[in-house]
């Protein structure tokens, strides 16, 4: 690329020359996520990738996109961007594995106001890491400087990720019964949705971001907003592994619990959750206390400390807790599955 250059697109605003260091310094990042079945090198047109569907009758792939929303914003005041890639791979991956698929790829995209290489690699940093985190290759991606429509400094990122599982194996609550135990996988703390009620609630850009504060056990509020989303990848693989029989999976995103438990019910089924049987995280009493925000509406908003549900049979609920234990997961049996109209009961 050494012959490369156009002082017209530079005058526009445009440097390609900065995006070929960016090539550059992610390069050795992006090579370490790879995994069996990357083919190819960074900088082709596509990402491409074999999958090993040895043992599989019907291999289906399973998609997912996201981006990090307005917790980007938090990034940006903190001056800290070398997280804010795990959440983005976070919400592609916790999303396809709750069918059940193990991610085996991920592309991002970068779009920013001008290209700062230090900083665009500071942001593949954690997308490396989130992928290495959920076993899957960063095969690909795309960083687009956008002069005049967005301020120099500014950026957001998106993603997307494509797993595979055998079609008999699909988690999708056929097998969901009355009788069925909840279990919780603990959050790390608001992940990565409803920072705009965030925001407004601590008013960020006047907000002291970075004092230690009694509430948060010695943290400071940035740095307990900018926790990067656990990924769940791994603690359900291992699940999978030992033959435990998930029923059915929720990734609680924006919407809370009210949202996201019934899209993991059937007809004539109810989840029915136990408040006082996990840990609720102080972030949220806070937001809840500073924005006097009604205790329905932050579980229509937050996870709360609970990340992700499953739904498996009561008989296999130890063993599942022992397996996620081992898999370095905070866990909890948080509740059942009763009859009633699908959807979820908070008690």
């Amino acid at each position: 690329m050494k012959n490369s250059h156009s002082e017209s697109y530079a005058a526009a605003g445009v440097d390609v020359t900065a995006g070929y260091e960016s090539v550059e310094r992610i390069k050795p990042m992006v090579e370490s996520t790879y995994i069996p079945g990357v083919l190819g090198t960074l900088g082709g047109f596509g990402g491409m990738f074999a999958p090993d569907m040895a043992g599989m009758k019907k291999p289906v792939l399973v998609s997912g996109t996201d981006g990090v929303g307005t917790k980007l914003r938090l990034a940006q005041l903190m001056n800290k961007h070398d997280t804010i890639g795990i959440d983005c791979v976070a919400m592609c991956v916790n999303d396809i594995i709750c069918g059940g698929a193990a991610p085996l790829f991920f592309l991002d995209y970068i779009a920013c106001g001008k290209n700062d290489p230090v900083r665009i690699a500071e942001i593949v940093t954690g997308i490396t890491e989130g992928c290495r985190q959920s076993e899957c290759a960063l095969v690909g991606g795309e960083t687009a400087e956008h002069p005049g429509l967005m301020p120099d400094e500014d950026y957001d990122v998106a993603g997307f990720s494509v797993g595979i599982v055998d079609e008999e194996k699909i988690i999708d609550g056929k097998h969901l019964a009355q009788g069925d135990v909840l279990i919780g996988l603990a959050s790390t703390g608001v992940h990565s949705n409803g920072f705009s009620l965030v925001r407004k609630v601590f008013d960020v850009e006047h907000a002291d971001l970075t004092s230690p504060m009694e509430e948060l056990g010695g943290k400071s509020l940035g740095e307990t907003l900018l926790t990067p989303t656990r990924i769940y990848v791994k603690a359900i693989k291992a699940l999978l592994k030992e033959g435990v029989d998930i029923h059915a999976i929720s990734h609680i995103t924006g919407g809370g619990f009210y949202e996201n438990v019934p899209r993991m019910m059937t007809e004539g089924l109810t989840a029915q959750i136990k408040l006082d049987s996990f840990p609720r995280l102080p972030i949220f009493d806070l937001i809840e206390k500073k924005g006097g925000i009604p205790e329905r509406d932050m579980y229509n908003t937050f996870n709360m400390g609970i990340g992700m549900i499953l739904a498996l049979p009561a008989q296999q609920a130890a063993q599942a807790l022992e397996i996620l234990k081992a898999a370095g997961e905070q866990a909890y049996q948080i509740g059942q599955v009763v009859s009633g109209e699908a959807g979820v009961e908070l008690v």
